[in-house]
């Protein structure tokens, strides 16, 4: 995550009629019809949401979009229930009521099924085939600098998550490991290594000013742990920084890395044991600044959904796609539909972390809505992400859709 520029404050007068269509897109939806794609024991199930544009001011829109994320940054700001929804409306698996089983609302406060907020910030999923079992993991932190560790949760339907602890903890008494409290950790990603049997974790390791820029790697027995910190390195010996692992069909693994100062991203294949990078590396996307990559794979060929670098203010997604992993790869507009515009442009206030893969052509996009002040406090944005013929196209389009509230339920068959 790069650092950004504060922009100036606007006034309240001005914001008013903007917040006017906002306030309306959050509270006053309007219901579309239902829709659900089988995969086995789950399907979706979307509430869509009209398309509700928001009265512009005078001026751009970009100025628009700089006026609501200078709120959405300022913790003293009156719309910050808006943004960061407190524990009044927050998703609770223990409840179990009829309206709410399910369902997921993006931007509330998640909780476990010890009614605990998850704590899996930057993260990503990996299914378990021998425990038929997703596991979610993620910066288990309260600040962008005091490691806590590697949160782990478990799920079998993706949205009631069993806490399953820290699975990577930081070093407490060390100041030169890599762990220590002091340090930062971020976008911690698991996959499994069939041949050796190993859970293999890699994330971004720095310092409190983001100078060592590299990779760390740890490796476990189990999905739940605890893993064990190997070593940390410059990838390629470049500096590395907002990271992915992809697992291709074939069972070759490859990390994924902003780097050059975030000017452009490294693609490397991995080692046979997902231990190390091999001497296989592309430079894609150079020149265009793009950090938090999440690939995924859609007949054959690869799509990948980036952010732009501005810190911890929202900006717009970009969908790149390739016919193979190592580029080149094509730039192909922003994905995120729905909403208004203003949440098109900032990915609706988050920023992308995984694609999971749900069923063929469905997909869930999970993305990060940064708390700054207190990343403890950062919420989810999960929605669905569909691939979607378009008449005279070679190339199905990626949509990310915006809505209020959704759902995955298990098919009665």
């Amino acid at each position: 995550m790069a650092r950004f520029s504060s922009r100036n404050r606007c006034s309240y007068p001005l914001l008013v009629c903007s917040l006017v269509g906002f306030l309306i897109l959050l509270h006053f939806s309007s219901l579309g019809s239902y829709r659900g794609i089988q995969k086995g024991q789950i399907q979706e199930r979307y509430e869509e949401l009209e398309e509700i544009q928001i009265p512009q001011p005078s001026g751009s829109q970009s100025s628009e979009a700089n006026m609501l994320i200078d709120e959405f940054l300022d913790k003293s700001s009156k719309l910050r229930h808006i943004f960061f929804p407190d524990m009044r409306t927050s998703i609770d698996p223990r409840k179990n009521t009829k309206d709410d089983t399910f369902y997921y609302y993006p931007g509330r406060i998640w909780l476990d099924t010890d009614g605990h907020p998850i704590q899996a910030h930057g993260g990503g999923i990996l299914y378990d085939e021998s425990s038929r079992m997703y596991y979610w993991y993620g910066e288990y932190k309260n600040a962008r600098v005091d490691i806590i560790g590697v949160g782990c949760y478990s799920s079998k339907d993706l949205w009631t998550w069993k806490n399953e602890g820290i699975v990577l903890a930081a070093d407490e008494h060390d100041e030169d490991h890599d762990l220590h409290k002091s340090k930062v950790l971020e976008r911690p990603k698991v996959i499994y290594n069939e041949k050796t049997g190993k859970y293999v974790m890699w994330m971004h390791i720095d310092d409190s000013n983001y100078t060592k820029a590299s990779v760390g790697i740890a490796k476990s027995n189990s999905p739940t742990g605890p893993f064990r910190y190997l070593y940390c390195k410059r990838p390629h010996g470049f500096e590395s920084r907002d990271m992915t692992l992809f697992k291709d069909d074939d069972g070759k693994a490859y990390v994924i890395y902003s780097s050059v100062h975030n000017r452009e991203l490294h693609i490397g294949l991995l080692d046979e044991d997902y231990v190390d990078v091999t001497n296989v590396m592309s430079k894609v996307l150079v020149g265009q600044f793009r950090e938090a990559p999440a690939l995924f794979k859609y007949q054959g060929t690869y799509y990948m959904i980036t952010s732009g670098c501005s810190g911890w203010a929202p900006n717009e997604a970009l969908a790149h796609v390739a016919e193979s992993i190592m580029g080149p790869w094509e730039t192909i507009g922003n994905p995120c539909i729905g909403a208004n515009k203003v949440f098109r442009v900032t990915t609706f206030f988050a920023q992308s972390t995984y694609v999971l893969p749900i069923s063929p052509g469905s997909f869930i996009f999970m993305a990060d809505r940064w708390n700054p002040d207190d990343l403890g406090e950062s919420r989810y944005i999960w929605l669905p992400l569909t691939m979607e013929e378009v008449a005279g196209s070679q190339r199905p389009r990626v949509s990310i859709f915006w809505h209020k509230r959704w759902k995955l339920f298990k098919s009665p068959v």
